[in-house]
């Protein structure tokens, strides 16, 4: 960065998230559409946390999995839908500088953690179909526990250096973000209309792009197997749960890189006008909406322990 870039640094204070404009009437629509999403997002994944923890014959690997993937998405709907909900009801629509990208590391390393998780769930599926016999000696509590800690850690440590760089980033006047939540390509895109930042603009989307396609690729390959394995099952019932398992799964992974691909493998390429915030809004609000249903709620098990559970109230 030159001196002068240096000098200009973080003479922007704060951001206006423009949201969703539209008239006041609409706003209160979309506040409360997006209300009720959140409540339910948090009840349905609250659930499947609590559920998981009660019942003991839950506590295996696959159900571990889906626990910490449900408090995940707890997390995930908390770093953005909180503060889209306030601006919706606000005049100013402003944040802070440092409460901007706050948000931004949090928002990141949690989606971050969510495609580990999705490739740590595709492997343990790999694992059960396609060699049960090992399964039991390989896919133990303790190595799942573990497999589940590096998920967290790496996720929150994958995304240190983008956001470093954006926190050295030159902000000289420009602070207008067509978005609901402070994201990366919005960012980078205010930084370059005060000096060129090509180095930084590379490295965020190589790192996207290599977190992307790496565990996007595994996922695709892991399930390939699998429904490989699928096909040559003996028994029809058995082939029948088994394809209502993978394609489940499979829904919510196209769905979900599907949005994120479009957004963050080039950030700061000038995606269309407006788009952005409606992929983004896709996989960070709607996702964590469906995947309980997708992956817990429609297994008979976690849905028989439900009913024994809300049952008792």
């Amino acid at each position: 960065m030159t001196s002068e870039a240096r000098n200009i640094s973080h003479t922007v204070s704060e951001f206006i998230l423009l949201g969703f404009p539209c008239r006041w009437e609409m706003q209160i629509l979309l506040f409360s559409i997006f209300f009720v999403t959140y409540i339910m997002t948090l009840l349905g994944n609250m659930a499947i946390v609590c559920v998981v923890h009660w019942d003991r014959r839950l506590h295996t690997p696959m159900y571990i999995l889906l626990a910490n993937f449900s408090f995940l998405e707890i997390c995930y709907v908390n770093s953005d839908v909180p503060n889209m909900l306030a601006n919706f009801l606000s005049q100013t629509k402003t944040i802070s500088f440092a409460w901007c990208l706050l948000q931004l590391y949090f928002f990141f390393s949690l989606g971050t953690t969510e495609c580990l998780f999705l490739s740590i769930m595709a492997y343990d599926r790999f694992l059960a179909i396609c060699h049960p016999l090992h399964y039991p000696t390989i896919m133990t509590v303790k190595f799942c526990c573990s497999l589940v800690i590096f998920c967290w850690v790496y996720g929150f440590l994958w995304f240190l250096i983008p956001v470093i760089l954006v926190t050295q980033l030159p902000f000289c006047g420009p602070n207008v973000i067509d978005d609901f939540l402070c994201d990366l390509g919005p960012l980078l895109a205010l930084a370059s209309a005060c000096v060129p930042i090509p180095g930084t603009i590379l490295i965020c989307g190589t790192m996207s792009s290599l977190l992307i396609f790496a565990t996007f690729f595994y996922i695709t390959g892991s399930y390939t197997l699998v429904l490989r394995a699928v096909v040559q099952v003996p028994s029809v019932a058995g082939r029948k749960k088994a394809f209502s398992t993978c394609s489940s799964h499979l829904a919510v992974v196209f769905l979900f890189y599907g949005s994120v691909m479009m957004t963050y493998v080039s950030p700061g390429s000038g995606q269309a006008e407006g788009m952005q915030k409606f992929t983004t809004l896709f996989y960070s609000v709607l996702t964590p909406f469906f995947n309980p249903m997708i992956y817990s709620l429609r297994n008979k098990e976690m849905k028989d322990v439900l009913k024994k559970v809300l049952g008792g109230f």
